[in-house]
């Protein structure tokens, strides 16, 4: 199973697996390694991400963009009203509630809701992870903007599940920033932290992260953003600043068009980014509208006095960051930056002169986040073994509950979780209560959320409580923020107060008996808290009821099997085409002519005319069985032809390679070389002899086939001929590498040494007689 990280982006998507022990960016089907963030509708189909980049201009009223910002929101919410409208080309409808776009899908008007749209866009992003790793996909680890609040979050869980994909974890884009960036330092500190700010500029959000980090472990200290800058402001500008020259200058009004609109946009952003390399760069784009093409010019100079305004807005996050981390622009030992608008000189000398110290660029800007997404998931996957790093993110946005108090009771209302928080962390809130009762989870601040967003998260039921002897029972209830920064109520439970006598080791006299031997044992009384059951907890949060999730999922799993048959269907009226040109040209005066019989020639033709003629009128438009069948129908004699072909041109290789193994077996059977003299003769003789029919049989094979026309039957083909060769070859080459017999070695008899040990021995006695003399 792969081990996948997305970083889901408002332009373009990044997936990295881990892999080959390494984490690795995979390309999509056109070997790009980014996916635009896109999905639009046709009359056939859907097109996801590059296919959908193709529509972008063509069909832009069914192309939905801007996936990030949408996802989650309510058609009333103000931010999509006042910004988000206007980067989008489809149309917005409400549906009770809901943000929906309405399009021309499959030839009829279609409602999906936004989440559908971002479930859809998953599900691409599954099959490119799938069909690079050759693996199925399911476990995931997506980034999101730390901004997300808790409807945003459930949204992507949501349309993640519709997608068929697990999320380990929704993780923060900063977070994964962080978490790619630790795990591979070797020289991280383990007792000073070292302070990082991540700065990351992305194409429609602006965040900034100071995490401080020791060896093993990152801990977010703070995090501020601007959800609304981002490299489409600049985009934005330039815009506004062409149409209104164009309208000068050209007399139209770009703005009243929206392919227009669509191609200054992307001129717009093309320069930019050639502007961040050089002094100057060029627009030109043609045919923009009304068949009128446009040219200017621009410098940089000009680019930053427009964009003195955008720039300036970038102080503020990094201050806030700073304030809420507690800390001075002294403590921070280097400032990372991410994201692709960061690439703008005049950006990165206001981020350098904010922190008075050079910026470091070691993470690759584009592809950071999904290569920690990927990281982390390797870390939470069983599969993979990865060195231990501790991830301490925070909450970005202060949570309260709320509930009806008893007459007992003043306060109404509590800030469960700060801002700032560690996450995941659970926190146990102790109620007294005779009956079943009510909390609402909400954001504590609303306005620090983004404009629109309702603040509510959630009410909780907790039911089955009752009095316990009388009085109000003990009731904890646990409350979490997960680690996709989701809260919930996991559990609530009944405890009861129990009083127990516990015996005291020391002893003492009894009383009143001072002069007593015997001493009395004391005890005391303990109060404990007892755990005595689970009570069920209701809960009514944003998330999607299961029975509409399988119900969406199943209406995905549909357009993902329509979709297939449209491409398979596709690409079967591709092959009849292809056929009918390719063998048509072939037989009619090319290659194939000769191995055409004439009496089937003229009406082969006649039929692939037929079959070209019905292709682009009936056959325009039906099914992929129906061209299947057409093929078939041509391929009853072109195939033959077609073979006969093949085989003209495959025989004399094969008889070529044939001849030479016969030639090369004979010589090594009748040589006279003493690598061969072992091998008897009756066996030499056979090869020779299998030899012999081989090279008769071919003779005769060919002598035949030059009598034949090249459209009658062959005499043999290519693979008979193989076969005989492979024949010979597996019956000679044993024979042949026959091992020598090994010498026969003749033993001689030993001569008895025990004479010659009793002479020395006499001569040794002797010696020593004539010593003694």
């Amino acid at each position: 199973m792969s081990v996948v990280g997305i970083d889901f982006g408002n332009l373009q998507s990044v997936i990295a697996v881990a892999r080959n022990r390494g984490i690795d960016v995979i390309c999509n089907e056109v070997s790009n390694r980014f996916t635009p963030s896109l999905v639009s509708f046709g009359p056939k189909q859907r097109y996801l991400g590059e296919t959908a980049k193709t529509q972008e201009i063509s069909n832009f009223k069914n192309t939905i963009s801007s996936l990030k910002r949408i996802v989650g929101r309510t058609f009333a919410d103000k931010e999509v009203q006042e910004i988000e409208k206007q980067y989008l080309t489809a149309p917005l409808v409400d549906v009770n509630g809901q943000l929906s776009v309405k399009v021309n899908y499959q030839g009829q008007e279609t409602t999906f809701t936004t989440l559908q749209v971002f479930a859809m866009y998953l599900t691409k992003m599954k099959e490119i992870a799938a069909a690079e790793t050759k693996l199925p996909v399911s476990d995931c680890v997506i980034a999101i903007p730390a901004w997300f609040t808790d409807v945003q979050r459930r949204a992507v869980l949501d349309a993640s599940e519709i997608a068929g994909l697990n999320v380990l974890r929704l993780i923060n884009d900063s977070t994964a920033t962080a978490l790619g960036y630790g795990i591979t330092k070797t020289d991280l500190p383990e007792d000073k932290p070292r302070n990082v700010c991540f700065v990351d500029v992305g194409h429609s959000s602006y965040t900034v992260s100071i995490v401080s980090f020791i060896k093993g472990q990152l801990t977010v200290k703070s995090r501020a953003f601007d959800r609304h800058f981002g490299g489409r402001d600049f985009d934005r500008m330039l815009l506004d600043h062409f149409a209104a020259e164009f309208k000068e200058k050209y007399k139209i009004d770009v703005k009243s068009n929206g392919k227009a609109i669509i191609r200054l946009m992307a001129g717009c952003e093309k320069l930019k980014k050639v502007l961040s390399a050089n002094a100057q760069a060029p627009l030109n784009i043609e045919s923009i509208m009304e068949d009128r093409d446009v040219a200017s010019m621009m410098k940089r100079a000009e680019f930053e006095e427009l964009a003195q305004e955008l720039i300036s807005r970038v102080e503020a996050p990094l201050q806030k960051a700073l304030e809420d981390a507690g800390m001075t622009i002294e403590d921070i030992d280097a400032v990372e930056m991410v994201g692709g608008s960061t690439r703008i000189p005049a950006l990165k000398e206001r981020i350098s002169a904010f922190f008075k110290k050079d910026l470091s660029s070691t993470l690759n800007q584009d592809e950071a986040v999904a290569r920690g997404c990927a990281l982390q998931c390797a870390i939470l996957s069983p599969a993979f073994k990865v060195r231990d790093f501790s991830v301490q993110d925070i909450t970005n946005y202060p949570i309260k509950m709320t509930w009806q108090p008893t007459p007992e009771e003043e306060e109404t209302e509590l800030v469960v979780f700060n801002k700032n928080n560690t996450i995941p962390s659970t926190k146990i809130l102790t109620f007294y209560r005779s009956e079943p009762f009510e909390l609402e989870a909400q954001y504590a601040e609303p306005e620090s959320i983004p404009a629109g967003i309702n603040p509510w998260i959630g009410r909780f039921s907790i039911k089955n409580v009752e009095p316990i002897n009388g009085e109000a029972a003990c009731v904890k209830v646990k409350a979490r923020v997960n680690i996709h920064g989701v809260l919930s109520i996991e559990s609530a439970y009944v405890v009861e107060e129990v009083v127990k006598e516990e015996l005291i080791e020391e002893t003492a006299k009894a009383e009143g008996e001072a002069d007593a031997d015997v001493d009395a044992p004391l005890t005391r009384k303990v109060k404990k808290l007892v755990k005595k059951g689970d009570l069920p907890v209701v809960s009514a949060t944003s998330s999607l009821d299961r029975s509409l999730l399988a119900e969406l999922k199943e209406k995905e799993m549909e357009m993902i099997a329509s979709d297939k048959l449209v491409v398979d269907t596709e690409m079967a009226k591709n092959a009849l085409e292809e056929y009918i040109y390719d063998t048509r040209s072939k037989v009619d005066g090319g290659a194939y002519k000769d191995f055409t019989n004439p009496a089937d020639k003229e009406k082969f033709i006649k039929d692939l005319n037929d079959a070209e003629n019905w292709l682009y009128d009936e056959g325009d438009e039906t099914t992929k069985s129906v061209y299947a069948a057409k093929l078939g129908e041509l391929q009853v004699v072109g195939t033959p032809v077609i073979q006969r072909y093949r085989e003209f041109e495959a025989r004399p290789v094969a008889a070529r390679e044939l001849r030479e193994a016969i030639n090369n077996l004979m010589s090594q059977a009748t040589s006279s070389e003493e690598k061969f003299a072992h091998i008897p003769e009756e066996e030499k003789n056979s090869i020779v002899e299998k030899c012999s029919k081989a090279q008769t049989w071919i003779e005769n094979k060919e002598e035949r086939q030059m009598m034949l026309k090249k459209y009658e039957v062959p005499a043999f083909t290519s693979a008979e001929v193989r076969k005989q060769r492979d024949d010979i070859v597996y019956f000679a080459t044993p024979i042949l590498n026959k091992p020598k017999p090994k010498p026969v070695v003749v033993e001689t008899p030993e001569v008895p040494e025990a004479k010659e040990e009793s002479k020395e021995e006499t001569k040794h006695d002797e010696s020593k007689d004539m010593d003694i003399d």
